[in-house]
């Protein structure tokens, strides 16, 4: 699997030729990445493994880790969980290096966040289940004096936390879901993105009366549509009330294989192409691992990203002089460990040098048996077609740009 580049040490350009227009949030530190402001959108996964697991949860954050996964969160559903962490984190600075970690704390988890705000960097609670209610099957409305009463409990449970990380100059994510919103909400908003928003909001206003504003925010859902809308809804809001917190995007529950990768992208991309978010996971029903590349190919995709090569090529016609799937394909084996290039392969001359005139080399059809190199729109020489890819790589050495694998 390549390995993708992970450092983050000072604020840069979120993209080199990118169109888009990132809008403007606060940067919030988590470890020592830092989500928003004018850093890079960063990348996070989960590990699968028990946090009671030590060897193994060390293992798996590390591997997340050195693939270019930035941020690691873990789940701690206990108390024992919770202290779990103090020995992870101790072995992982003693064996590896320190790794931004983020806990996950359900069910009224005062205690066992108190306690693993000791030793993450982030806290994410989710407002529909971190106060649990009970709901009433037969209860019709909530009265205001219910809603504002268990608004007053969530404040008095949450305002410990919110002093700890505060305090320790640690962060929180206020993530939440579609599908656990709390009943109260659900019965004066109804199942709509509204109700997402309107719960992050009221722990927003919680933190902030306490001033704190470490925090970020996600309102996830299995369905695009839905998770479109709550983010879209959430902007617009964090506007009106002078709001600047970033955003973690991510579709939850996406599944696996090719369409999860597909829903995942179509969510995640159209809100990074209007500017939205910070932060992504891609969430799939398969190894961790394999969530990292799909995020880097759709903020490579929108040039929000430059982590890899940038493969630009025609989809073949008649016109085309060689097998350029095979060829892709060589030169895709010969180049993919490289980073910040962009590489076409053109089956012919007719569009060419005119669609790849953005990339830095070029491997173009021209007469049968021959294909011409290119470095970007000027053509260097032109070579026998069993030798081209051979040629390119050494195009790429005479340029001090190649790197062995």
């Amino acid at each position: 699997m390549q390995t993708l580049p992970t450092p983050q040490t000072a604020p840069k350009p979120a993209a080199l030729d990118t169109l888009i227009h990132r809008r403007k949030t606060r940067p919030v530190n988590v470890g020592n990445v830092t989500i928003g402001g004018s850093y890079p959108v960063v990348v996070q996964s989960m590990i699968n493994e028990d946090t009671l697991d030590i060897e193994g949860s060390v293992a798996g954050i590390r591997r997340l880790h050195e693939i270019g996964c930035e941020i690691v969160r873990v789940t701690v559903p206990s108390m024992a969980h919770a202290k779990a962490l103090a020995e992870i984190k101790h072995k992982l600075i003693q064996t590896y290096q320190p790794v931004p970690l983020v806990a996950d704390v359900h069910h009224n988890g005062m205690k066992i966040a108190l306690e693993v705000a000791k030793h993450v960097d982030k806290v994410r609670i989710n407002p529909g289940l971190y106060v649990f209610e009970k709901p009433k099957a037969n209860r019709s409305e909530y009265s205001q004096s219910e809603f504002d009463e268990i608004g007053d409990k969530i404040r008095e449970t949450l305002e410990p936390l919110v002093v700890s990380l505060r305090d320790q100059g640690k962060a929180m994510r206020i993530g939440v879901n579609h599908g656990s919103l709390a009943e109260r909400m659900l019965f004066t908003y109804g199942d709509t993105p509204e109700g997402m928003v309107e719960s992050a909001l009221e722990f927003l206003k919680i933190c902030e009366s306490l001033d704190f504003r470490n925090l970020v925010i996600s309102l996830k859902a299995s369905r695009v549509p839905v998770m479109l809308a709550a983010y879209r809804l959430m902007v617009r809001r964090m506007d009106e009330l002078g709001m600047d917190y970033p955003l973690h995007l991510g579709v939850t529950e996406a599944g696996d294989g090719e369409y999860g990768r597909i829903k995942s992208t179509a969510g995640i991309g159209t809100l990074l192409a209007e500017g939205i978010g910070d932060t992504i996971r891609v969430s799939l029903t398969e190894a961790p691992e394999k969530e990292i590349p799909v995020c880097y190919s759709i903020l490579q995709a929108l040039g929000l990203r430059k982590t890899m090569v940038e493969y630009v090529a025609c989809p073949s016609c008649g016109r085309t002089l060689f097998n350029l799937e095979e060829v892709l394909h060589q030169v895709r084996e010969a180049t993919k460990h490289l980073t910040g290039l962009d590489i076409a392969v053109m089956g012919c001359i007719v569009n060419g040098p005119g669609e790849m005139a953005d990339a830095d080399y070029g491997y173009v059809g021209k007469q049968a048996g021959y294909i011409s190199l290119y470095r970007g729109r000027e053509e260097i020489k032109k070579v026998p077609e069993s030798q081209g890819v051979e040629e390119l790589i050494n195009l790429i050495k005479a340029d001090g740009r190649w790197v062995d694998p």
